[in-house]
């Protein structure tokens, strides 16, 4: 599929400044670009890289000044970033397969409820009990167990395990390897020192339109339902703990996790990373630094890092005066040497 600056700039609402009808069939990063690709520049730093890209068009914003001559056609917008994110969505969905059909060797039991539309792929299997809704695919090897919910449009991609009972919402993607409703961690002491396991008699619950990444796993509760919530999208390697609660929209980076019963409000950013201590309450729009160990509950709307977690400003300045501590031993050995 090729397309020229000018519909494409139809499209977002853009302005083209240079060759209009030169086409692009791909896109590319601006320091990887190439004749035929579309880039964007949206970050400061790679704005050296404009004046030699070979790519045929960039996206650059409205406000943008050219220092030199660049070859490239550029289209204006009010947001690079945004609009190449639009972009990229449309043609995903033009060009996706959508399979259907139910693919043989699989196994989907007698009583399960399968939508309209859906594809389940060779070797999965679907236990008896499960509501599958519309247009919903899953990928080889997946396991859907005993009365799993999935609702309309979700994708459940190769090898997801769902556990027995638990709910998926409208829209969702499982990654490979997601594990959801796995028995949480819960074992309780003896007098002799070993451990009885304790029953995790609960469910998980994932809200609509929710994304989870690859090998994340988000554990059943002991009691009740461990909870995601609408919107929100979980990176690679997540350990959502058993009773923890994720609120709407909320974005959760790579390797972090959540202890049981701990609860993260809607609209976060957790960096990569992140330990959060059980039985403790996050905030609303709170934003956590990479590699943050989180100890204490934290209100609405904290911007926080470091280990213990404390205020944003508090850890840059304790940063750039540890930076500094070379400095002082120096003149700490210097007055010493004065004084004998």
């Amino acid at each position: 599929m090729e397309f020229t600056a000018n519909l494409i700039a139809g499209l977002v609402g853009g302005k083209v400044e240079g060759d209009g009808n030169i086409t692009v069939n791909t896109f590319a990063k601006i320091e990887e670009g190439h004749p035929g690709a579309l880039s964007f520049l949206a970050n400061p730093k790679y704005t050296h890289y404009i004046y030699d890209t070979k790519s045929s068009i960039v996206l650059v914003a409205d406000s943008f000044v050219a220092e030199k001559p660049v070859k490239a056609t550029l289209i204006r917008v009010a947001d690079p970033y945004e609009t190449i994110s639009e972009l990229m969505t449309k043609v995903a969905e033009a060009t996706a397969q959508h399979p259907t059909g139910i693919e043989e060797p699989s196994f989907v039991a007698a009583d399960a409820q399968i939508g309209q539309n859906c594809y389940v792929g060779a070797f999965a299997y679907v236990a008896g009990g499960a509501v599958i809704g519309n247009n919903v695919k899953i990928y080889p090897q997946a396991y859907v167990g005993a009365g799993v919910t999935i609702g309309d449009d979700t994708v459940i991609y190769p090898g997801v395990k769902i556990y027995k009972g638990c709910k998926i919402g409208r829209g969702c993607i499982l990654h490979a390897g997601v594990v959801i409703g796995a028995d949480g961690f819960g074992f309780a002491p003896k007098p002799d020192g070993s451990y009885h396991k304790i029953p995790q008699m609960g469910i998980v619950e994932i809200g609509d339109d929710v994304e989870i990444g690859a090998n994340t796993t988000v554990d059943r509760a002991t009691m009740g339902a461990t909870r995601v919530g609408h919107g929100t999208k979980l990176d690679n390697l997540i350990q959502v703990a058993h009773n923890c609660e994720i609120g709407s929209d909320t974005v959760i980076a790579a390797q972090s996790g959540m202890a049981g019963s701990s609860k993260i409000g809607s609209n976060c950013m957790v960096g990569g990373q992140v330990g959060v201590a059980g039985h403790i309450a996050i905030g609303d729009r709170t934003g956590i630094g990479a590699q943050s160990g989180i100890h204490k509950s934290l209100p609405d709307d904290s911007r926080v890092m470091g280990y213990p977690a404390i205020p944003l400003g508090d850890f840059m300045r304790q940063a750039a005066r540890l930076r500094r501590l070379d400095n002082l031993f120096d003149d700490v050995a210097n007055l010493k040497k004065q004084k004998q």
